[in-house]
């Protein structure tokens, strides 16, 4: 069991501090982050906790997961690697440019015979 947390479906009201204590009484907590929205700095709904220890992370993930706080049912598990990000261009061009070609021919030719 890994020592980070993830925290999903939390209320876009909960503050990193309320993250931290919601944790404090399973163990203690060496962090505690509900990750913001870059332009317009409002909460994205979820958030990491980082416990000291294994076992002060499956106590947390045993006792909040599926819990009710401020009105919505959280998450809480634990917190897996980020997949490392893919180059940005891959998907736009390719596929686009050779469609076009064989819808406008095909409805041309059938006109003529």
């Amino acid at each position: 069991m890994g020592k980070k947390l993830y925290c999903g479906n939390l209320s876009f009201d909960v503050s990193s501090s309320e993250l931290e204590q919601m944790f404090a009484e399973f163990g203690s907590v060496l962090s505690a982050q509900v990750i913001q929205d870059r332009e317009t700095g409002r909460s994205k709904g979820f958030g990491f906790v980082e416990m000291n220890s294994d076992a002060e992370a499956a106590s947390a993930i045993e006792a909040l997961d599926g819990t009710e706080h401020s009105g919505r049912t959280i998450k809480v598990n634990e917190a897996k690697p980020r997949e490392p990000r893919r180059g940005g261009g891959g998907y736009g061009g390719g596929g686009g440019g050779g469609g076009g070609y064989g819808g406008g021919g095909g409805g041309r030719r059938g006109g003529r015979y």
